[in-house]
């Protein structure tokens, strides 16, 4: 079991991706930066502007000697002329017919007229550029991704069910990097992301979409799409691609819960069902539903959760234990507290249990 575990694991780790390149997936794969004011960039870049500026000034400062036509005694550089001759070569203005020739000009043309011509540069090519960067950057962002994502999630689908899943997981401390959303919807997308979500646009149902996401190297799936006969063939890709990692799917009819098993789903939620089942119970007992909201939100009341069997609780029962235990997982299999097999723990078993969150 140990090296089969190892095994799928390698599996994972070098499964390639998609083999577009990455500039071709930009607009398609969206890596999450991190948010800055604008002000505060266009402040980073006037201030190395200036150093620029004042970089090339002390260079023809310290090589006065080189120079003529200075505004200093002997006709000698000075530090005003220092800055007039950087700024005019920085702003690939260069020299003309006309050219200031006192002091007090050449210190205005440096501080006003090279603003200015600065001012024209932004307007004129500023677009074109900042476009131009933002997708090399987006370009180098996913080539990143690609190299170093392992065993995440990929989330298809980002309605209702699907963002619950994604809150559910960020609650459990799941890191958002290790989270891949896939949907058509560009608004969904946009949503994910400012959650600092990866997010693929396209279709899961196609393989080559799934593993643009990362199916192939993935540790689970989360298909939570709105149709059930979607949901039905995104299991069968994603089972195809990823033989190795667990698919969770959720179906509106629990009719067609089988075929999400016999896809290859290893877990299957009815969410009408489900619904339904709450509603019910809402009209006769309210606090009922008011606990197994509390007990399906993670971040604070109680919660559910597990952890493995310590070895000074081995051979012991389950009832005893501090905490409410509602189950025991051995050997992938769920034994409800009250049968006989949970009786006695073993080595490797893990408990199903009601733990305590703080708000």
């Amino acid at each position: 079991m140990v090296r089969k575990r190892a095994l799928a694991s390698r599996s994972r780790s070098s499964d390639p991706l998609d083999e577009s390149p990455d500039h071709i997936l930009v607009g398609v794969v969206s890596i999450p930066a991190n948010a800055e004011s604008p002000w505060r960039l266009i402040g980073k870049r006037v201030l190395m502007a200036a150093l620029a500026l004042g970089l090339a000034a002390l260079v023809v400062y310290l090589d006065q000697e080189g120079y003529e036509g200075g505004g200093g005694p002997d006709g000698r550089i000075t530090a005003v002329d220092a800055i007039y001759y950087a700024t005019v070569s920085l702003s690939t203005t260069g020299y003309g017919d006309i050219a200031p020739i006192t002091q007090q000009a050449r210190l205005l043309n440096a501080v006003i007229i090279t603003p200015l011509r600065v001012v024209f540069l932004i307007l004129l090519v500023g677009t074109t550029l900042s476009v131009l960067t933002e997708q090399s950057r987006q370009a180098l962002r996913i080539q990143r991704w690609r190299n170093l994502v392992r065993n995440h999630t990929v989330v298809v689908g980002y309605g209702t069910k699907g963002r619950s899943a994604v809150a559910a997981m960020l609650a459990d401390d799941t890191a958002p990097d290790d989270i891949v959303v896939v949907d058509t919807d560009p608004q969904a997308l946009k949503s994910a992301a400012a959650r600092g979500l990866v997010t693929v646009q396209g279709s899961a149902t196609r393989s080559d979409v799934l593993k643009l996401a990362g199916v192939t190297r993935a540790a689970s799936v989360v298909v939570a799409t709105n149709s059930d006969d979607t949901a039905v063939l995104v299991t069968l890709t994603a089972r195809e691609l990823a033989p190795n990692a667990k698919i969770v799917a959720t179906v509106r009819e629990s009719d067609n819960k089988h075929l999400l098993k016999q896809s290859g789903a290893d877990s299957v939620v009815v969410s009408a069902e489900t619904a339904g089942r709450l509603l019910g119970l809402a009209t006769i007992t309210p606090t009922v539903v008011g606990m197994m909201e509390d007990l399906l939100t993670p971040d604070e009341g109680f919660s559910i959760a597990e952890r493995r069997v310590e070895e000074s609780e081995v051979g012991g029962s389950p009832r005893h234990l501090a905490e409410l235990v509602l189950g025991v997982v051995r050997k992938g299999q769920l034994i409800k507290v009250n049968e006989p097999q949970a009786d006695a723990l073993e080595t490797g078993d893990r408990l199903l249990y009601i733990r305590m969150v703080a708000g």
